[in-house]
C-alpha cells in the first residue's frame, strides 16, 4: 500500500480525573524549576555540572543522604563498570543521559566529558531517563532486577535539591517519557498522557495501537506542540497540533512501525517500519510523502532517526551494525547552508540515486531507490544511537555498551566516515580519594 494522509476525527481525549493516575506531590509546583537563565542552559563544559548544585560538595564523591527518598549521590561509578540500560540526547542533542544498572549520569557531547554521576545508595536501576534541556530536572523510570522505582512510575527529580520532587503512578509499565519545557508525556503500552509541566494537570490523552517500544516524538523549538505517535492500524502515525487542534493520520507503512524522528520544529517526520529497508519523510502539516530513500535490501532493525539541525541530512541506525546519512531534497526555507554545502549537496543529489534511473520502471524499484551518502560501521553488536555533531558534516553516535563515537561523513565523495574520537563512558574511573 502506498502512504496515504486523511483528516481524521481527534483520536485525542479531552482531559478528566484519572483513576490509574496518581501523584504523591499534589502541592508542589515545578514552574520555579523550569526558569532557568538561557545563558547557563547552554554552558555545559567537560567535568562541569549541567545543573544547579546545591554546593559543591555533591560534585565530589560525598554522599547525600536524602531521608524522603533514600538515595545517595555521588560523582563517579564504583569501581567496576555500570551496565547500561538506557541511553539518550538531550533536547539540543549537546548533551547525552544514561541509566543504568545503579543510577544514572549525564555527559557533554563536545567537548566529550562526564558533566555528573549520581548512584543509588541500594543500587537501583534507572530504565529510562530523559533530560529537560540542561536543566537541574530529569524524569526517570526504574528497571533492572533491582530497580530504583516500580516501572509502572514516572519520577521526577531536581538535581538541585538532589531529590525526586513528583511522580505519576500508573496501572501498567511506563514505556517512554518525552519532555518539553511546557508538557510532559508519559507513554504506556496502549496509551499516553500529556501533561502540562508548570503543575502537572491533564491535558489530554491518546489511545493507540500496541507500542511496546513507546514511539512517541514531539517538537522542541516552536512554542505550539507538534505530537507524533502510533494510530490504532498497523503502520498508521498520528500527528497533533497543538495549535490548530488538528491531527493528521499518515498510513506511513503496510508493516508494523519500528522507529520514526521529528525535526525540532516538527515539520518534518521521518519513519521506518519493522521491515528496515526504506525510510519515508513526510510533511507533518499537510500530511504528504515527500521523499523516500533505501536503507538496503535486507530486513533490520531500525534503532534510530535522526534529522540535522537544518533538515539537510538525515542519519539512521540499525542492527547491521551501520550508520547512514541521506540526503534531504526537501526545500526548507529556514536552512541556512551557504553556496559551497548547495554545490555539494547538488552533487549528492546525482550520486545518491541508483545510476540505473535511466531505465526506471523497467526494473525493480530497488534500482531506482535514494541510497545513503555516506557510511559508517561500527564494532560489536551493540545497541547504536545517533544524532549530528555541532561541527558541520559531523555525527556522534553511542552505543549501550558505552561506546562514544564522533565521526566525519563526506557527502560528496560517499566514501566510508572518518572517525574523529572515542571514549567509552562506561569504563570505570579512578575512585575519589
Amino acid at each position: 500500500m502506498y502512504p496515504l494522509s486523511m483528516d481524521t476525527p481527534s483520536p485525542f481525549s479531552p482531559p478528566f480525573p484519572l483513576q490509574n493516575t496518581s501523584s504523591k506531590f499534589q502541592s508542589l509546583n515545578l514552574q520555579h524549576y523550569l526558569e532557568q537563565p538561557e545563558a547557563q542552559q547552554h554552558q555545559l563544559q567537560p567535568q562541569q555540572a549541567a545543573v544547579e548544585q546545591v554546593n559543591d560538595e555533591s560534585l565530589h564523591g560525598s554522599s547525600i543522604k536524602n531521608p524522603e527518598s533514600g538515595v545517595g549521590s555521588t560523582h563517579v561509578f564504583v569501581n567496576h563498570s555500570a551496565t547500561a540500560y538506557h541511553v539518550t540526547f538531550n533536547q539540543d542533542y549537546g548533551c547525552f543521559a544514561i541509566g543504568t544498572d545503579r543510577g544514572f549520569g549525564v555527559y557533554n557531547c563536545v567537548p566529550f566529558g562526564e558533566s555528573f554521576c549520581r548512584n543509588f545508595e541500594n543500587i537501583g536501576g534507572i530504565g529510562i531517563i530523559e533530560m529537560l534541556f540542561r536543566s537541574n530536572i530529569l524524569a526517570f523510570v526504574g528497571h533492572g532486577d533491582h530497580p530504583q522505582y516500580p516501572r509502572n512510575k514516572v519520577m521526577i527529580w531536581d538535581d538541585q535539591q538532589s531529590r525526586c520532587i513528583h511522580e505519576l503512578c500508573f496501572r501498567s509499565e511506563v514505556r517512554c517519557i518525552r519532555l518539553r519545557k511546557d508538557c510532559l508525556v508519559v507513554v504506556l503500552e496502549h496509551k499516553i498522557f500529556v501533561y502540562n509541566f508548570s503543575n502537572l494537570e491533564l491535558l489530554f490523552q491518546i489511545e493507540t495501537t500496541t507500542n511496546p517500544k513507546g514511539l512517541c516524538e514531539v517538537s522542541q523549538t516552536t512554542d505550539q506542540l507538534v505530537l507524533v505517535c502510533p494510530g490504532l492500524r498497523k503502520g498508521q502515525v498520528w500527528v497533533k497540533h497543538n495549535a490548530s487542534k488538528s491531527t493528521k493520520s499518515i498510513v506511513a507503512h503496510d508493516s508494523v512501525l519500528a522507529c520514526f524522528a521529528l525535526t525540532r520544529e516538527g515539520n518534518l517526520l521521518a519513519t521506518a517500519s519493522t521491515k528496515g529497508t526504506l525510510i519515508r519523510i513526510f510533511n507533518t502539516l499537510e500530511g504528504t510523502l515527500l521523499q523516500e530513500v533505501r536503507r538496503g535490501l535486507d530486513r533490520a532493525e531500525i534503532y534510530s532517526l535522526s534529522f540535522s539541525p537544518t533538515a539537510q541530512w538525515l542519519a539512521v541506525s540499525s542492527d547491521k551494525g551501520t550508520v547512514h546519512v541521506f540526503s534531504i531534497k526537501v526545500n526548507l526555507g529556514n536552512r541556512s547552508t551557504d553556496k559551497s554545502n548547495c554545490s555539494s549537496n547538488s552533487r549528492v543529489s546525482v550520486a545518491a540515486s541508483s545510476s540505473f534511473s535511466f531505465i526506471r520502471g523497467a526494473l525493480p524499484k530497488y534500482f531506482s531507490s535514494e541510497w545513503s551518502v555516506a557510511q559508517c560501521r561500527l564494532p560489536g553488536v551493540s545497541q547504536y544511537i545517533v544524532t549530528f555533531g555541532n561541527e558541520n558534516n559531523t555525527l556522534i553516535i553511542l552505543g549501550w555498551d558505552g561506546s562514544f563515537f564522533r565521526c566525519k561523513f563526506d557527502p560528496a565523495s560517499g566514501k566510508e566516515m572518518t572517525q574523529l574520537e572515542y571514549h567509552n563512558f562506561l569504563e570505570p574511573e579512578e575512585p575519589c580519594n
